[in-house]
């Protein structure tokens, strides 16, 4: 059977009830999708809820492998069956009619397009800020511990590019892991997720590699629900994870030195008319 497009979702403890909300956002869909749902879990308590869902396929891996890891296993599942589209998705979002069929079309209509991201709002239809320039040092380890908001807010409005107002069409180098819908041919031509990040920053690295050779897109006329919570801002562990993988990405990509880093975040800045920000 071929099909429209493949989506991976990986779950570790997910709730049922938040993850049946994602699914059926995918499955009311009119395209026809395949969708992989990982469990990174150390009990199978999810498997046995999905079997009444056509169109999945299950992986229970009885260990967490990491996010990109689990997401790799669907995504090659992916290209084994020469889907056109991935959809990498977190188990906390979900979407209104026709999301998925938008999407499809725009990127075929733009071919250079390697990823898009639509607009990210909380259930409260708040905006979530979740575009950004190539990270520095900075951007990753300090400015969460920065002790003055407006010091901090005005490092935001930059990096997360909140100066655009979100409301138009963009290209934008770091798209969002929460939500990406990828051409496969790009993550031919780029390779999967650095399965050196256990958690975090593996998005970055991805995002950042499609934008090498392809447009990384943010389209505000499409909108999806996140159920986003920064739990590496309140949770010990995961703010290691958080740090670990910042320590990784910039051990690949450069601390100070990245010349391609600066050279990229200011042709963004240009386009969006914020060359002079501070």
């Amino acid at each position: 059977m071929k099909y429209d497009l493949a989506v991976s979702i990986v779950v570790y403890h997910t709730d049922i009830d938040t993850l049946k909300k994602t699914i059926d956002s995918v499955l009311n869909s009119k395209l026809l999708v395949k969708v992989y749902v990982i469990d990174n879990s150390d009990t199978d308590t999810i498997g046995s809820l999905l079997v009444n869902y056509k169109n999945i396929d299950y992986t229970f891996n009885n260990n967490n492998l990491g996010y990109g890891k689990a997401h790799n296993i669907g995504i090659r599942k992916s290209l084994e069956e020469n889907t056109k589209y991935h959809v990498v998705l977190n188990p906390d979002i979900w979407f209104g009619d026709n999301v998925l069929e938008d999407l499809y079309n725009y990127m075929d209509l733009n071919d250079d397009i390697g990823n898009v991201m639509p607009k990210v709002l909380y259930g409260n239809k708040e905006e979530q800020y979740l575009c950004k320039l190539i990270p520095t040092p900075f951007d990753l380890i300090f400015r969460r511990f920065i002790p003055f908001k407006k010091l901090k807010e005005k490092r935001n409005e930059k990096y997360e590019l909140r100066f655009s107002g979100y409301n138009k069409i963009m290209e934008v180098p770091i798209l969002s892991g929460c939500f990406m819908f990828i051409r496969t041919q790009c993550l031919e031509d780029v390779g999967l997720f650095d399965e050196r990040y256990f958690m975090y920053l593996e998005d970055v690295d991805l995002s950042r590699r499609i934008h090498q050779k392809y447009k990384t897109i943010f389209n505000p006329n499409i909108t999806i629900f996140h159920g986003y919570a920064k739990e590496s801002y309140v949770n010990p562990q995961l703010l290691k994870y958080h740090i670990r993988s910042a320590i990784s990405y910039f051990n690949k990509w450069g601390w100070v030195f990245d010349s391609e880093r600066s050279l990229l975040n200011k042709k963004i800045l240009t386009k969006l008319d914020m060359s002079n920000a501070n």
